[in-house]
């Protein structure tokens, strides 16, 4: 069955407080993808962002972004106070990642100081606890030394000694407890927010990024999954090799998983973590999913990614086991950029569908472009005409060498009347690809200004984009369900 949808990152709407939240604005939205015939939301990791403001650098893999809980309905439960509200000085046309830091969690601090546990919230604390406890007392104490990284913790708090660490969940109960509520009220709106789309016939699609930040609950709490020494630090980290858009690779950093270990295990720890995202979402997107058949490890400490080297990784070993353990659980693996008949096998013995990008398709430069023309896709493949991680089509058309923008113009039948934005929807929209996800950004013919992530970087820009209120128009959406009945896609 053909099918569409939009990518658009839950921050990114609009709305009060500095980001966008589970709130009224994200109920809109789903009415508006229901009213522009879409079956899918797409949107970035849930888990709460870290390193960079970024969403693929968390604190936790199984926990939820507290800055997107709505505080409207905090007020609603009566836990803060409309007065304490004031929407006045905050940024609305990016997301505000310093004041969410220092005011929302003000407001959160507030809000804990008037709850009262309740059988529910007592229940979620159990039924979570193998998660819970590790990331609310590694955020507790990662507050107590002002978010020093773990690794310049103490040895006796980094080796985890049993008594130390009693003496700290004592001392820091307080903040603990703050944790737990942040949690508690996350997945309550998320919960609600979820069954509301799935009950409008809209399914949601979310990210597991294949790495986790070394500054992480899960590496603390998990040292011997990780390739690290007797001293807890990284021997080798992640990134990718180097290729024609950059000489020196990119050096991620993060710590690379232990695969014998994870293998002797049966997976355990990649199972809870697959079945806590079939809870979150209705579709998994398999992050980097080349990494699984074979990895770049760069030496810990190099400067770039330019030393590292190809490691096997655990392939269909690995798929096996999550087919095996979550055998209805939709995924969709990203199998972008050093793809080599070896990833390209493993994707077939997977059954995964593998992502499609427009924007690659037409670079004269790269003999793998035509891979990502419409007319070499496979059914089971999703097109994007971008991921978060491009450039809008606008700022595509405005900033692509002009005899790359020449071949999209000419293979796909580009005129000025329909518009070349419009074009390459069409082009996405009309391939044989199950699935089609269009950015809201290209819908919105938003230009460089509202790039999501500029990948290798740390701009101020990266992760903050968000939508002005009335975007989600009801001509708009005519408009795109028209494309989505031409197509065939509803």
């Amino acid at each position: 069955m053909r099918k569409s949808g939009i990518l658009m990152h839950i921050s990114s709407l609009p709305g009060p407080y500095g980001v966008g939240s589970m709130g009224k604005p994200a109920y809109d939205f789903v009415d508006f993808l229901v009213a522009a015939g879409q079956s899918y939301w797409q949107i970035l990791p849930l888990n709460p962002t870290g390193y960079g403001d970024s969403p693929y650098q968390s604190f936790s893999t199984f926990a939820g972004n507290h800055y997107l809980i709505d505080l409207d309905a905090l007020a609603a439960e009566g836990l803060l106070l409309p007065e304490e509200l004031d929407p006045a000085g905050w940024q609305d046309d990016r997301v505000d990642f310093g004041r969410l830091y220092t005011e929302r969690t003000r407001l959160l601090k507030l809000a804990h100081s008037r709850f009262v546990e309740t059988e529910d919230y007592l229940e979620f604390v159990q039924e979570n606890s193998i998660w819970l406890e590790d990331y609310a007392l590694f955020m507790a104490i990662k507050e107590y030394f002002r978010g020093r990284d773990w690794q310049s913790w103490s040895v006796s708090l980094l080796m985890r000694l049993g008594s130390v660490m009693d003496a700290y969940r004592m001392e820091l109960d307080g903040a603990i407890r703050f944790q737990y509520f942040l949690q508690y009220e996350f997945f309550r709106q998320w919960r609600a927010l979820r069954g509301y789309a799935n009950s409008k016939g809209i399914k949601i699609i979310g990210d597991v990024p294949i790495y986790v930040p070394l500054d992480s609950a899960d590496v603390w709490a998990n040292p011997e999954l990780f390739q690290l020494d007797a001293s807890r630090r990284p021997k080798v980290v992640a990134g990718c090799p180097p290729d024609s858009f950059s000489a020196d690779g990119q050096l991620w950093g993060n710590p690379i998983y232990d695969w014998q270990k994870h293998h002797d295990e049966r997976y355990h720890w990649w199972i809870r973590r697959m079945k806590a995202a079939a809870r979150m979402y209705d579709v998994v997107r398999f992050d980097h999913f080349r990494g699984f058949e074979s990895y770049w490890a760069v030496p810990a400490g190099a400067k770039t990614a330019a030393s590292g080297s190809w490691q096997k990784g655990p392939g269909m070993d690995f798929v096996g086991a999550v087919k095996a353990a979550l055998p209805d659980l939709d995924i969709i693996a990203e199998d972008l950029g050093y793809v080599t008949e070896e990833v390209k096998q493993l994707l077939r013995d997977s059954g995964y569908p593998g992502m499609k990008v427009m924007e690659f398709a037409f670079d004269t430069r790269e003999e793998s472009a035509k891979y990502y023309q419409p007319h070499c896709y496979p059914v089971n493949s999703v097109v994007y005409t971008g991921t978060h991680d491009n450039h809008t089509l606008k700022q595509w058309f405005e900033e692509t060498a002009p005899e790359d923008v020449a071949n999209a113009v000419q293979y796909l039948g580009l005129n000025g009347e329909e518009g070349y934005i419009w074009g390459m929807i069409r082009g996405a929209m009309s391939s044989v690809s199950k699935l089609c996800i269009i950015q809201m950004q290209d819908y919105l013919q938003v230009g460089a200004e509202g790039r999501m992530n500029h990948p290798g970087t740390l701009t101020a820009a990266n992760w903050t984009w968000r939508a002005q209120p009335g975007f989600a128009s009801d001509e708009l959406a005519e408009k795109i369900r028209t494309m989505t009945e031409r197509y065939e896609r509803i």
